[in-house]
């Protein structure tokens, strides 16, 4: 039996899995999200790390896997410079536990390998997403749309096929999409919004997130909105409503109800046409190397009211929810569960049962 936590640091959530394994079967899996604005106090993160470790109530450990995203936070003057600083945190906090970390190659490496080589292992948590779907389905593209952005993971014969590598070339070749759930500025979906008749230019200002269309139209609840909001404010609807007006440098004195949720379907409409357009990129280069129906596997916060929306606009026949693949709901956290996974493997060296063949 081993026991094994994966963690997934991001800039604004820091993710961890728990899972015990005997001879590749699953025994137990747990999952817990903490809102952690690494921006904020950067060195803290050893204290999120044990408090999630806490949380899952782990005691024994014969292994951790790491991966991230937090590098690129403007915390840090350089990516390499925020590796290093995750890493060090991640190390005190686990002195004397075996750590392994995802590079951009969708392999782990050594702790050692990971500080020599920081850019390798830079971003690299939808390496632990695609490796986590490819075990399952062979030929697909993966849709992991979580607070902030949108990863969009080829798969061809079971392995990670993605073209870009770092943020920056996946931006480049639309595999990934910076929107998500919870944390975009509605000023980057939309120019403008169609409101009074007319259509209006939007405030390029902070004056509204993702988050308040997603809560107005009812995609989320305001337990989902774990964010802060634009303003401080809380997350009622009429709260809510009152950022969403200011987008257009109103309030809601000045429009309706019924003007606002216009608005927010309209903003939400041009959010879903983002992924779709950095989808169909990577759906129609994977259908041309797979021999067979490439399905979409979708997954993270905005998996039903984003990315199958996505999929759908892009004329895809078959889309997979990634839970009833792995028939958990731990795939809310799906790099943490991957590296996680990934770790106990190589510990074990046993093949996985507990996922359907």
């Amino acid at each position: 039996m081993v026991n094994v936590l994966g963690y997934d640091v991001g800039g604004a959530n820091t993710k961890a899995a728990f899972i015990r394994m005997q001879k590749g079967k699953l025994q137990d899996i747990q999952v817990a999200v903490e809102y952690f604005p690494i921006w904020r106090e950067p060195e803290k993160l050893t204290d999120v790390l044990l408090k999630l470790k806490g949380q899952l109530g782990v005691n024994r450990l014969d292994g951790l896997g790491v991966t991230m995203t937090a590098e690129l936070s403007d915390a840090y003057t350089t990516k390499r410079e925020g590796v290093h600083s995750i890493l060090a945190c991640v190390k005190k906090a686990f002195p004397d536990v075996p750590l392994y970390v995802l590079n951009t190659d969708a392999k782990l490496v050594p702790f050692s390998t990971a500080e020599k080589e920081p850019l390798g292992v830079a971003a690299a948590n939808w390496a632990a997403t695609g490796w986590l779907v490819a075990q399952q389905v062979k030929d697909c593209v993966v849709v992991d749309v979580g607070s902030t952005t949108a990863s969009l993971i080829p798969i061809v014969n079971g392995q990670v096929a993605a073209r870009g590598k770092t943020d920056l070339d996946k931006l480049l070749c639309g595999e990934l999409v910076y929107t998500g759930s919870l944390r975009t500025n509605v000023a980057a979906i939309v120019h403008s919004v169609p409101v009074k008749n007319g259509v209006a230019g939007v405030a390029s200002e902070l004056f509204a997130l993702s988050g308040d269309v997603h809560l107005a139209l009812g995609n989320i609840t305001s337990k989902e909105y774990t964010c802060e909001t634009a303003d401080g404010r809380g997350k009622s609807l009429l709260e809510t409503y009152a950022r969403l007006a200011r987008v257009v440098c109103a309030d809601t004195e000045m429009l309706t109800q019924q003007e606002i949720m216009t608005m927010a379907k309209y903003i939400y409409d041009k959010q879903v046409l983002q992924v779709a357009e950095g989808l169909s990129k990577a759906y129609f280069h994977t259908k041309a190397l797979a021999s067979k129906e490439v399905p979409v596997v979708v997954t993270g916060l905005g998996k039903d009211f984003i990315a199958k929306k996505a999929a759908e606009k892009v004329g895809v026949k078959a889309i997979v929810d990634l839970e009833t693949l792995m028939q958990t709901n731990a795939v809310v956290a799906a790099p943490a569960l991957g590296v996680a996974l990934m770790t106990a493997l190589k510990l074990e060296g046993e093949p996985i049962k507990w996922i359907r063949q």
